[in-house]
């Protein structure tokens, strides 16, 4: 038996919804949370401020929902990762993703960046259960590939995982595409390759490797 028709009314609810939170992630990336405004956020798809106070209880309300729904978004990349891809394969794609909504004006800030919006995400319990579960799977590749010796097995997992998160928010992204000599797909291939090789010359890595083999081996 198919599922009954969803009333015009909550369609159109949800429309809006989606539409306020659109317009919140765009702001976070743009100002941050403590330069974001309500009135800006309801001036940006047109509306009242009363009628997104019918969504949305308050400021904190707001940015949490479009954290999460940020979350949700990451969450569906991960889980579309083919079974085939290695470790680093996987991690490189959710990055790629990431940068991509970045270039695109979608990446809010980090939470670090504003202890308001910080303290009010770590109230948040569908927050702080999906970042988990995001940061879970993250941190099990992490430490798959460094089992298979695709990533430096001395570095902590905690380290890799945050410099991946940081590079989401990474303002290099911008200066690359303000020069205007990138376009975006190349700044991702850039900030991939500088993240997974570094910065070292592909001859002194593999210099360093051995160096360091050597050195275990006495």
């Amino acid at each position: 038996m198919s599922a009954p028709p969803i009333p015009l009314r909550e369609q159109q609810l949800k429309l809006r919804e989606d539409a306020i939170l659109a317009a919140t992630n765009t702001l976070l990336a743009e100002k941050g949370y403590d330069a974001m405004t309500i009135d800006e956020v309801a001036a940006r798809i047109g509306i009242a401020k009363t009628s997104l106070y019918r969504h949305f209880s308050s400021k904190e309300a707001l940015a949490a929902a479009a954290m999460v729904r940020l979350l949700e978004r990451a969450q569906q990349v991960i889980d579309a990762q083919p079974a085939a891809a290695s470790p680093r394969e996987k991690l490189g794609a959710v990055l790629r993703w990431a940068l991509g909504e970045q270039l695109a004006g979608r990446m809010p800030k980090l939470p670090s960046t504003s202890p308001a919006l910080r303290d009010a995400l770590m109230q948040h319990g569908e927050y702080v259960s999906r970042l988990l579960r995001v940061s879970e799977a993250l941190g099990a590749w992490i430490e798959q590939a460094q089992a298979r010796g695709e990533l430096a097995p001395e570095l902590p997992v905690e380290v890799v995982l945050y410099t991946l998160y940081a590079r989401t928010c990474d303002p290099v992204t911008e200066y690359l595409k303000a020069s205007g000599n990138y376009d975006d797909e190349r700044i991702v291939e850039l900030m991939l390759t500088v993240t997974f090789e570094g910065l070292a010359a592909r001859g002194a890595k593999r210099a360093s490797a051995a160096r360091t083999a050597g050195n275990a081996a006495r």
